[in-house]
């Protein structure tokens, strides 16, 4: 529903004085001299602007035109803002059309009943709709597998000003459990886990010092995988610590992603542990090595499909000593990477946990479908051939888009 809003906002209290500041457009810099000190008002009460964070920030006049913080004015008017620093894109929006649905214990129910199979050498992924730390433990116990020697645990530890990713109170009883160490790689994007050493300050502030720290894999540069029965990869570079660990827990949180489509296992073990050139090499179809992604240019499918061919890659080279389980909450369109994600539109769902992560994405992908408030997530996937993932990861031997679901919960 669009609502008409009446409010004024009139810039006052233009001061003579000026400010050389940097003045950002995407991808561009430039000097530029402005006047500040403007105050802005609504409905004669003045707006305290701030940013995300809660910091002051200015409005400004220049060559004529008043510039205002976009965040401060949108929250101002009632309206929800992000930002995706990845694309350089504000998205204002309206909640009163992008509200979720309620959802009730009976419908998570039918919708996880809607998924259910039972099909003959499926594989079989559990579910469990508390999502506790506790049913996190529950949930690996009943996989059945014993973790061997050095255990890793592959998680996105999150960009600074994303409080999505899955905190380290919630998975701390899981990690202790396996006696396992936080692993992870550099981002190829910017941001707040582009070099190690910013990297590990974004860990620090998101307080992974709770499980003794993380593992930055690729610290030290890359170590090569074969792909074996690739279309586009020959090789899979990923961290070169990874060959510190005998086995791998795979903690993935699934929600959408701006270039991807979905974020779930099969993405957490190409891109999340790629290195910084084994991203590149994988957002470039394997045309190109570096440390940025930005300047690529391929077909969606062919990036989709690199992704498989890596998962493959570290599949082959882990064997049976991996395990899968996906948390299915906090449901944004937008990844743990971005600074600013959307918010999430539609409600929790649940904790899943398979040994084979194509059966895992498929079941996540699938609850999502049979979810009443999905719309959005769903056109996140599909916008970005998401699903095609999980049939080219079947097609090249990944795993198996059959499975069963079954349920933990009493």
């Amino acid at each position: 529903m669009k609502k008409k809003i009446a409010a004024l906002v009139t810039a006052l209290a233009v001061f003579s004085s000026t400010l050389a500041v940097t003045a950002l457009a995407f991808g561009t810099q430039r000097e530029i001299t402005v006047k500040d000190g403007v105050s802005v008002y609504m409905n004669g009460e003045e707006i305290e602007m701030t940013d995300a964070n809660g910091n002051p920030v200015d409005a400004f006049v220049y060559n004529g035109t008043t510039y205002l913080p976009a965040r401060a004015i949108s929250e101002a008017l009632g309206k929800d803002v992000s930002w995706d620093g990845n694309i350089g894109r504000v998205d204002i929006t309206d909640p009163t059309e992008n509200a979720p649905v309620e959802v009730t214990e009976q419908t998570t129910s039918a919708a996880v009943d809607s998924t259910q199979t039972d099909t003959e050498g499926a594989a079989t992924v559990y579910f469990t709709s508390d999502i506790s730390p506790e049913s996190l433990v529950e949930i690996y116990d009943a996989l059945g597998v014993e973790l061997i020697g050095n255990v890793g645990v592959k998680m996105s530890t999150g960009e600074a000003g994303n409080d999505n990713y899955l905190h380290p109170d919630f998975i701390k009883q899981l990690v202790d459990k396996v006696d396992g160490t936080v692993i992870e790689c550099n981002t190829a994007y910017g941001g707040s886990r582009a070099s190690t050493a910013v990297h590990e300050q974004t860990i620090k502030d998101h307080g992974f010092d709770l499980l003794g720290g993380v593992d930055i894999m690729d610290r030290d540069g890359s170590m090569e995988l074969p792909v074996e029965g690739g279309q586009h990869l020959d090789v899979n570079y990923v961290g070169k610590n990874f060959a510190n660990y005998d086995s791998v827990l795979v903690l993935s949180h699934f929600k959408g992603h701006a270039m991807g489509g979905f974020g779930g296992a099969l993405k957490n073990i190409s891109i999340g542990i790629g290195s910084q050139e084994g991203k590149v090499n994988i957002h470039s179809a394997g045309q190109e090595l570096g440390t940025s992604i930005f300047g690529l240019n391929v077909e969606q499918a062919d990036f989709i499909e690199s992704m498989a061919e890596a998962a493959k890659s570290v599949v082959d080279y882990k064997g049976d000593n991996m395990v899968y389980i996906s948390v299915m909450n906090n449901l944004s369109v937008d990844c743990d990477c971005s600074s600013s994600p959307a918010e999430p539109t539609m409600s929790d769902i649940g904790i899943l946990a398979s040994t084979d992560p194509v059966a895992l994405d498929q079941a996540c992908v699938d609850l999502v479908y049979a979810a009443p408030d999905g719309a959005d997530l769903i056109e996140r996937m599909e916008s970005r051939l998401g699903p095609h993932i999980l049939e080219y990861a079947e097609s090249i031997g990944v795993g198996t888009t059959d499975y069963n679901l079954v349920s933990i919960d009493d």
